[in-house]
């Protein structure tokens, strides 16, 4: 059999059993060494996800073009395997080679994956000066570094001036790093920008969950009705699953239930996804039971939740107070679904537990736990409970633990105030407010917001920067004065030294 031949049925192979045979063959024939053979090789072995089977064929191999070297850094890169990505990389380097610009774009992926973030910013070096700027697929590679690094004033100046430079994938990701900024209001901007040149570009499938996503965390009602609208106008009523998992997240997100409920019934594909959003819906909402009955026909039709799902109707029952439902389905995880409990898991028992007053039970949950294993999310669900039920004991050990854990996190402190200032306990709040200044922390003020025609205002806590604060206020002190008067109190008894949002009146 001629190598050509084998390299032909190298490039088919569908099976691991195929490429054992083409390689067994390879030699017997005595065909190896040749590097585009042992190239094809790598490559079956690669695609089959047989990773050890390639690296040992890549490690004897006595001559290595440039294909082979990308081949291993591009499959370790795609199989999660971060550091071993990098590794064949620094051993690439230290040949003396030149990547290409196939080379660089599953690296910037490691770098991300394996937190070496100094790895991508030499990588974009290498990019500028070898000139594959010109290249796309390059160029979203680094775009894509900068946005997940969190470093949006490097993504905006990497991103190109000339809308013929951008692609549906460039698009995408700007998108998606605005939302995963927090900056709605930018990926809107940017998705009206992009539609604007939609006669050169079609928004696809992968467009919409982003932009549903940013509108739904920014709980803006319209502008998820009119993404809404456009999905319609454009695909029909028969979206994929991606999109109407995001439609059904957004209008959960904007207190929409019944939005919700019809996106459900009318999509014509679900999956996992679609059954677990839907039950984190019903929680959101305060309607357990619907998410325990959503849960259990999910089981019934053949779909196997996986560790979301669990966490997804745990919260559930935690908001709803359903106790019985959620240690039964807390034990079974490991006899029925086939994992061990994961530490947000045992964060929502302790969150149940205390929201029901079972806090000493939520208390030898942890302790039966290694003490490694606990996380401050769960102590922190323990000292919410505590401040609900206003439990000084098992609350103090919850914020000793929490000081430890999370000594700069003002919120335990404040936590912990609450239930003394609770209970009259003048002493125990003098302590800890003590404690934090002599650590230098500051309580974060709360914000609230509201979508006004298409604008976000928000009001922060003692802050009057809000052009009509003084009126917004004054209304808001005649009203609660009013009720007040009714009950027979004045506002002005009430307030007190840390009471800042009337300052000014």
């Amino acid at each position: 059999m001629s190598r050509i031949l084998l390299s032909s049925l190298l490039r088919s192979c569908a099976t691991h059993c195929a490429a054992a045979q083409c390689h067994a063959q390879s030699v017997l024939q005595a065909l190896l060494p040749n590097v585009t053979l042992e190239t094809d090789l790598l490559l079956a072995y690669s695609r089959l996800g047989l990773l050890g089977h390639a690296r040992k064929l890549f490690d004897k191999m006595p001559e290595r073009n440039m294909h082979s070297w990308n081949i291993m850094i591009a499959s370790y890169a795609q199989s999660s395997m971060y550091s071993d990505a990098l590794t064949v990389f620094r051993a690439f380097r230290r040949c003396g080679l030149r990547p290409d610009h196939y080379t660089l774009p599953p690296l910037f992926k490691a770098s991300l994956g394996a937190g070496e973030d100094c790895v991508g910013t030499v990588c974009h070096c290498l990019v500028i000066k070898l000139g594959y700027e010109r290249y796309v697929v390059v160029t979203n590679s680094v775009l894509e570094f900068y946005l997940k690094c969190g470093t949006m004033s490097q993504a905006l100046c990497l991103f190109p001036k000339d809308n013929a430079e951008r692609d549906s994938v460039t698009w995408n990701l700007m998108i998606s790093g605005f939302g995963r900024a927090g900056l709605y209001a930018d990926a809107v901007h940017c998705f009206r920008e992009m539609l604007q040149h939609q006669n050169r570009m079609k928004v696809d499938y992968m467009t919409l969950p982003s932009i549903l996503s940013a509108c739904g965390r920014e709980g803006d009602l319209l502008k998820v009705k009119e993404v809404h609208g456009f999905v319609v106008r454009s695909f029909g009523f028969d979206a994929d699953a991606p999109t109407g998992n995001a439609l059904i997240d957004s209008y959960g997100k904007c207190g929409c239930l019944n939005y919700v409920e019809k996106v459900f019934r009318t999509m014509g594909q679900v999956n996992l996804v679609t059954w677990t959003t839907m039950i984190s819906c019903y929680g959101m909402h305060g309607k357990g039971d619907e998410s325990v009955l959503l849960f259990e026909k999910m089981v019934d039709e053949g779909f196997r939740p996986n560790a979301v799902t669990i966490t997804a109707i745990l919260a559930s029952c935690s908001h709803s107070g359903l106790i019985d439902q959620g240690k039964k389905i807390f034990s079974s995880m490991n006899s029925d679904y086939g994992f061990e409990p994961t530490a947000e898991h045992y964060a929502c028992m302790v969150d149940l537990f205390g929201r029901c007053g079972c806090l000493e039970e939520a208390l030898r949950l942890l302790e039966r736990m290694k003490s490694s294993s606990v996380t401050g999310s769960m102590w922190g669900a323990l000292l919410a409970g505590c401040v609900m039920h206003k439990n000084v004991e098992i609350g103090e050990v919850a914020a000793r633990h929490l000081f430890q854990l999370e000594p700069n996190n003002p919120s335990n402190y404040v936590a912990l105030c609450g239930i003394y200032q609770s209970r009259g306990m003048v002493d125990g709040f003098s302590s800890v407010r003590s404690k934090m200044r002599g650590l230098g922390l500051i309580k974060t003020p709360g914000c609230s917001w509201i979508n006004i025609a298409g604008r976000a205002h928000k009001f922060y806590q003692g802050d009057l920067s809000h052009p009509l604060a003084h009126m917004i206020f004054k209304i808001i002190y005649e009203i609660s004065n009013i009720q007040l008067m009714t009950n027979g109190l004045g506002l002005g008894n009430l307030l007190h030294d840390d009471d800042t949002m009337f300052v000014g009146l």
